[in-house]
């Protein structure tokens, strides 16, 4: 096993996976701290990587496209402050986070992790029920609803019309954006349902408007919880009729199934295992659809 422990956190490595718990360093961001303990399985990354500097070196998870939602939704525009696979080390560690680049990158080359994109997330994303209030608004998840509420700073035009709520099948998108500049950021739900361009963010009632203050990274923890329960945009597109995969649980629709490749299925066994061990499906989900994947043998 390999730990480094320093003011900005404590990464450790079992063989199996990094966990990292943030460290409560007036340098670590408002994110980190409200995130938590993360465990990244080692299937997940992509690579690793230390960077010294003179003063303090930066200790670097790369994850693979796709497996993480709030990377997903974040895309790159998270402060280093917010990054969660960032860790800031004391130059008197520098032997120790080699050493553990060093193991992380033997274990990713013994098990031939694949380092490209996935389609399914492999990390469960931010715990549920989440709130987090910035900007103009309150953006509240409980695991299927997404409730916005106003405050003093909404243009009249939105808060009119009181809070929203919309269910997370209603939803054909989500992004977050910070402020940049004098450019103010965003949280926006797209309704799956919507024919026309979304207004500007200070009066779409499905968006919460971000003036850059500290609390406006929370609104990307809000935001991944609610992408991670969403289709896979790299997920190939399902036939028409064809119910999501939370659905499965149902049971297949009555009559024979066709009869499909062997390893096609068990492809298919081992995707729903890896949904099920991130979180995304429950016990029951998963073993319903196991069920329903087994009789098709």
């Amino acid at each position: 096993m390999a730990e480094i422990i320093q003011k900005d956190g404590t990464w450790t490595f079992d063989g199996d996976a990094v966990h990292i718990v943030p460290g409560r360093d007036k340098g670590v961001g408002l994110l980190r701290q409200t995130l938590g303990a993360v465990t990244v399985p080692l299937r997940a990354l992509a690579g690793i990587s230390y960077e010294p500097g003179r003063k303090a070196g930066r200790l670097r998870l790369r994850l693979r496209d796709g497996a993480d939602p709030l990377l997903q939704v974040t895309a790159g525009r998270l402060a280093e402050s917010s990054d969660p696979y960032v860790l800031t080390v004391e130059s008197d560690r520098t032997g120790v986070a080699e050493y553990f680049v060093d193991e992380v990158r033997n274990a990713l080359l013994l098990e031939q992790v694949d380092p490209g994109p996935v389609g399914h997330y492999l990390l469960p994303g931010p715990a549920v029920p989440i709130t987090a209030g910035a900007g103009d608004g309150t953006a509240a998840f409980d695991g299927s609803r997404v409730s916005l509420s106003w405050n003093w700073k909404t243009e009249e035009a939105k808060s009119s019309g009181g809070p929203r709520s919309f269910r997370v099948e209603d939803l054909k998108a989500v992004e977050w954006f910070p402020a940049a500049g004098l450019e103010n950021g965003y949280l926006r739900f797209t309704l799956a349902n919507s024919t026309s361009s979304a207004p500007e963010p200070k009066y779409d009632p499905h968006a919460v408007e971000l003036f850059g203050f500290k609390k406006d990274p929370l609104m990307a923890l809000v935001a991944a919880a609610v992408l991670v329960r969403m289709p896979h945009p790299s997920a190939p597109a399902a036939p028409a009729e064809a119910p999501p995969v939370h659905e499965l649980a149902a049971g297949p629709e009555p009559g024979p199934a066709p009869a499909e490749d062997h390893d096609a299925l068990l492809r298919r066994l081992r995707e729903l295992g890896e949904l099920h061990q991130s979180g995304i499906l429950t016990a029951d989900e998963f073993t319903a659809a196991k069920q329903a994947v087994l009789r098709r043998f």
